[in-house]
């Protein structure tokens, strides 16, 4: 079996090539290639000769993503559904507004979490995305935005089908090709992880001096409360979630996003704001209003408007720095929560 030439680092690539009477010299051209020209094939590698080519392929793989299905939203948010080589599908989402083009990407093909809001929740997790699978969502949603933003990705959430620090590894390889000077180069806090919680990830992270934005999918301020709508959070309770969120904050210096959905006659009233402000009390935070977006089979619904607000003006009179974040793509179920290859 070949091995996927991806796979390699600058090193290990600079020994395959040695092993077949190569200069060290052209493994740097491919590495250039895969991550800085973000190359899809051997035959896009213009600079090596054809015999080399044709060597390459005989001895390597090459697992790029392709897009298999395309939807535009009324409100131009693109989605991608994206074929993997094994034929397996994940989405992606690209989120145009005037100053930013922001892409969310997928770490697991489904999830093994099955947090009850979510669409994805209620697919069956077959495998983790590996670190090219990743960076190629990032690509081919950068073309996207280009295409329908007139500018390429200003912003990355990893957001999308998955948990990502239940594939930490690969994530974190990602992160490292988006970038690196040698890849994308895109600067670390333009981009946003987001967890349900993985106490162990989140520490990794603060001791291996990783600098990009941390988010939170908390919505539900009590351990009570999200235990219904989130198992995770019966192995990662929120006080030893809170102690790991502040040592990410003491090793980074980076504020941590609180992601709260609103759920009519759940987590909306006013006591629930006073839960959550108290939790923002013990690490610099933001929080992110989500709007719920329906979901079949879940029984779950959007709070109203009016206790929305409440909520709003009750944390914001505590000066807790609140946004209400509006959903974007729900008419080709791009929003948050609804990521459920429908299409494949």
């Amino acid at each position: 079996m070949k091995n996927n030439i991806r796979k390699f680092s600058a090193d290990e690539l600079a020994a395959e090539f040695e092993k077949m009477g190569e200069p060290k010299f052209r493994a740097k051209q491919v590495h250039e290639w895969l991550w800085k020209k973000s190359a899809h094939s051997f035959d896009e590698m213009t600079n090596l000769s054809k015999e080399l080519r044709v060597k390459m392929a005989e001895q390597f793989s090459f697992y790029s993503v392709t897009e298999n299905i395309v939807q535009k939203s009324t409100d131009g948010t693109v989605k991608l559904g994206m074929k993997l080589h094994d034929d397996r599908l994940v989405e992606g989402v690209m989120i145009p507004d005037d100053e930013r083009s922001t892409a969310c990407v997928s770490s697991q093909v489904g999830c093994t979490l099955s947090c009850t809001f979510c669409a994805t929740g209620f697919l069956k997790r077959e495998r983790n995305l590996e670190a090219g699978e990743i960076y190629d969502q990032v690509v081919l949603l950068n073309k996207h935005a280009l295409v329908h933003n007139g500018k390429g990705l200003t912003n990355i959430v990893y957001m999308g089908m998955g948990e990502p620090l239940l594939n930490y590894d690969n994530v974190m390889q990602s992160i490292k090709y988006i970038t690196s000077p040698e890849g994308l180069n895109m600067a670390q806090k333009r981009i946003t992880v987001s967890t349900s919680g993985i106490v162990r990830g989140i520490k990794r992270i603060a001791d291996e001096g990783m600098k990009f934005n941390l988010a939170l999918s908390l919505h539900a301020p009590t351990d009570e409360k999200r235990n219904k709508i989130m198992d995770i959070n019966q192995s990662n309770p929120l006080n030893e979630v809170m102690e790991a969120l502040n040592y990410f904050y003491e090793k980074t210096g980076n504020k941590i996003t609180f992601e709260y959905i609103l759920f009519d006659k759940f987590n909306d009233s006013l006591e629930d704001a006073e839960h959550l402000y108290k939790l923002t009390e013990r690490v610099p935070s933001f929080v992110n209003i989500i709007e719920f977006n329906n979901v079949t089979g879940v029984d779950l619904r959007k709070a109203k408007r009016e206790n929305r607000d409440a909520f709003v003006e009750y944390l914001r009179n505590k000066n807790v720095s609140v946004a209400i974040r509006r959903s974007r793509g729900k008419d080709i179920d791009a929003a948050c929560g609804q990521l459920a290859n429908k299409n494949g």
